[in-house]
């Protein structure tokens, strides 16, 4: 099917919400706080400095959820009365957050992870052809983690997601979890079809997207609305 240039997802077939509920690597938090947070992040009238703690606020609960599964092992401690078996995380982690949207979502995994490496990739999206375009790329030459948990607000056409993901396994990362705020239908089918060994972790799964590729309800332009560049 071709595209029309001007705009890029008309007469693309998108999967409504119900259709891709059923994918195993999908996980949509059922959280009161999350719901919460989410509806106050999206109204038009919050302020930069608002939305920006907001999304420190939802990753923090999100990654909560996310790292449910890490593995552990024992690790040896006293306590102030005796020795004891505590458990320790087994594998080392990265914060991968695609810039520029991805940064708000780091301070909120460094409260849980204070020892996470972080590295930055640069990925823009080509508003033509929805296309990622990467631009800037901070990861070393091999692998320095085990699980990397890719941080972006919004999963929109999958693009970003897809570019970023390629880039890591070719590092060598052993596990990739996605991490955002909202997804469309649309950008989760294209993850999780062509990734399925990557779970997804987002607040709110929403309807479609529209002709611009663009998430609908949606909350606008996550980099704009936090860096007070709308």
């Amino acid at each position: 099917m071709v595209r029309d240039p001007e705009f890029p997802m008309r007469g693309v077939a998108q999967p409504r919400t119900e259709e891709v509920r059923g994918y195993a690597q999908l996980h949509v938090s059922s959280h009161p706080l999350v719901a919460h947070k989410l509806t106050l992040l999206r109204r038009t009238e919050t302020t930069s400095k608002q939305f920006t703690e907001l999304v420190a606020e939802l990753s923090w609960l999100l990654g909560y959820e996310a790292m449910a599964d890490l593995p552990l092992q024992p690790l040896e401690i006293e306590t102030p009365m005796e020795a004891t078996t505590g458990r320790e995380l087994a594998e080392r982690i990265g914060l991968v957050p695609i810039l520029r949207a991805g940064l708000g979502m780091v301070a909120g995994f460094r409260e849980l992870m204070p020892r996470a490496q972080v590295w930055h990739l640069g990925l823009y999206r080509n508003e033509r052809t929805l296309q990622p375009v990467e631009y800037y790329n901070r990861l070393p030459e091999r692998a320095t983690v085990q699980i990397c948990l890719l941080l972006d607000p919004m999963l929109a056409t999958g693009g970003s997601a897809l570019g970023a993901v390629r880039i890591l396994k070719d590092w060598g990362a052993g596990r990739i979890k996605y991490i955002g705020l909202i997804a469309a239908p649309y950008g989760v089918q294209q993850l999780a079809d062509q990734h399925p060994d990557v779970d997804i972790h987002v607040g709110a799964l929403d309807r479609e997207l529209n002709d611009r590729g663009y998430i609908l309800p949606g909350l606008g332009d996550a980099g704009d609305r936090q860096f007070g560049t709308s």
